[in-house]
């Protein structure tokens, strides 16, 4: 069956699209990419959803038409990489808007804002969508999501084998080993905190709106990194939960960026470039977050990298340095380029909704059990 992946994910860059066949088991299917896509959002509808995402007031008809707006953009996106109409069925993840994770007293809650009827019609193939609701419903976080795809798509090698994407967040997934006494091991999964979201808003705060990221971390390699501080923020009560966990940018978003800025220039030396210094720190620190997750778990043999932070250069030697004995390689080596991953996980759950096969891992998320995920919507007429 081939299936269309669309996936926009929390950097709200755009939306990346995968045409994926599968076949076979759905624990472990046969499965091929067949084209890929990335669809850039405007630059005013990206900053729109910035700021909604951090809280921004919005009107109700505002709300209506930022939908309307990234339901355009899905659409293109699957035009773009689909211009033949050759699946039979369309996964859409929706642009996370708002997540809020379980709390000791309610359910966990998540927004992913998509007019999913209307794509539908719009590209007359059935969509599905909602994916983290039904999850969520369960007591589970609603995300990540990722985890199960990985262990279906890739599966075990002779040790644990970790799956890094570097996203706006930093969102792990360790699977078992094929062989061995940790075979039977459940897949993990968990989200660690920020990878490009501090990172990007401070580029686009240091140059005035000229530049929405540090292309290969170049700016930030001018800079000095303050690991005394790095340690100080890897104390923060997120850091230090155990999965299951969740975030977004409603804990790592512009009031976050604030609160660190300000703790690097009160140790700011009068002769440095403020901008590269807090530059380089936000980037050792998203790889901060990750190492320091990892020593908590079973130790991996190698980490495989995929999001829009595996093109930043310090970003990834940050890793290197500081997940010492373990290899950093891309995971485009095993041929699901870095812009492919999630999109193509997306594809995935659809066709595990349409084969009514669970698409959520309690281990990962908490829920009470697994359930079949998202919500299908036909075109009409």
């Amino acid at each position: 069956m081939k299936v269309l992946g669309l996936m926009s994910g929390t950097s709200a860059d755009g939306v990346d699209a995968v045409l994926a066949q599968f076949r076979g088991a759905p624990h472990r299917p046969r499965w091929q990419i067949l084209a890929s896509a990335a669809w850039s959002y405007p630059s005013p509808l990206r900053q729109r959803l910035v700021e909604a995402g951090q809280g921004q007031p919005l009107a109700a008809a505002a709300w209506l038409e930022l939908a309307e707006a990234i339901t355009d953009a899905q659409a293109e996106a699957a035009r773009a990489c689909d211009p033949r109409g050759e699946a039979t069925l369309v996964g859409c993840h929706g642009q996370t808007v708002w997540h809020r994770p379980p709390e000791a007293d309610r359910h966990g809650v998540s927004w992913q804002l998509l007019l999913g009827p209307q794509l539908a019609q719009r590209l007359q193939r059935p969509v599905v969508f909602d994916f983290r609701s039904a999850d969520l419903a369960l007591g589970g976080q609603g995300a990540p999501l990722v985890p199960p795809a990985d262990a279906a798509l890739l599966g075990g090698i002779g040790g644990w084998r970790a799956l890094l994407n570097l996203g706006g967040i930093a969102n792990l997934t360790l699977l078992p080993p094929a062989q061995g006494p940790d075979r039977s091991a459940p897949v993990q999964g968990w989200d660690c905190g920020p990878a490009n979201t501090l990172v990007d808003l401070a580029v686009q705060r240091f140059s005035n709106g000229a530049l929405g990221f540090d292309a290969d971390g170049a700016w930030a390699r001018r800079g000095r990194i303050d690991e005394e501080l790095i340690g100080q923020w890897l104390q923060e009560p997120y850091f230090q939960l155990r999965p299951p966990k969740s975030t977004g940018r409603e804990l790592f978003g512009a009031a976050d960026l604030e609160r660190r800025l300000e703790a690097l220039a009160a140790r700011q030396e009068p002769e440095r470039e403020a901008a590269a210094d807090a530059l380089a720190s936000l980037t050792a620190f998203s790889a901060a977050v990750v190492a320091q997750d990892l020593q908590r778990q079973p130790r991996p043999l190698e980490l495989l990298v995929a999001g829009g932070g595996a093109r930043n250069g310090l970003m990834i030697e940050q890793l290197r340095r500081r997940c010492r004995g373990l290899q950093v390689r891309a995971l485009a080596e095993l041929g699901i380029q870095e812009q492919q991953r999630e999109a193509l996980v997306f594809a995935l759950l659809a066709w595990w909704h349409h084969r009514r096969h669970p698409g959520g891992l309690p281990a990962v998320t908490g829920a009470s059990r697994a359930a079949v995920l998202g919500v299908r919507a036909d075109p009409q007429g």
